[in-house]
């Protein structure tokens, strides 16, 4: 959820960043983002660093999920690869 929550606070500070430094209408854009965006890319390093724990991801992985945090959306792309490399769930037997 982090990671799709980051890449929404990237595009919502990009439009920020187009309103402020090429229309030249308004600041307010970034200023809003860039608070939403700075406390959520704080909050995807700290969920990655814990699922690469959790899931005991190799340094290669944790490198690049750490990564994905910079370039906008990557965090989208990182995390759909992710998430179909992890084995299925089991499902939990029936009782009666």
């Amino acid at each position: 959820m982090t990671a799709v929550a980051e890449a929404f606070s990237w595009a919502g500070l990009l439009v920020g960043m187009y309103l402020k430094h090429v229309s030249h209408t308004t600041e307010a854009g970034v200023w809003l983002f860039g608070r939403i965006h700075g406390a959520l890319f704080v909050a995807y390093l700290a969920a990655t660093l814990w699922a690469a724990r959790t899931e005991r991801w190799s340094l290669w992985r944790t490198g690049f999920a750490l990564l994905a945090s910079i370039p906008p959306l990557t965090t989208l792309i990182f995390e759909r690869w992710v998430s179909r490399r992890r084995p299925a769930a089991e499902p939990a037997p029936a009782t009666a």
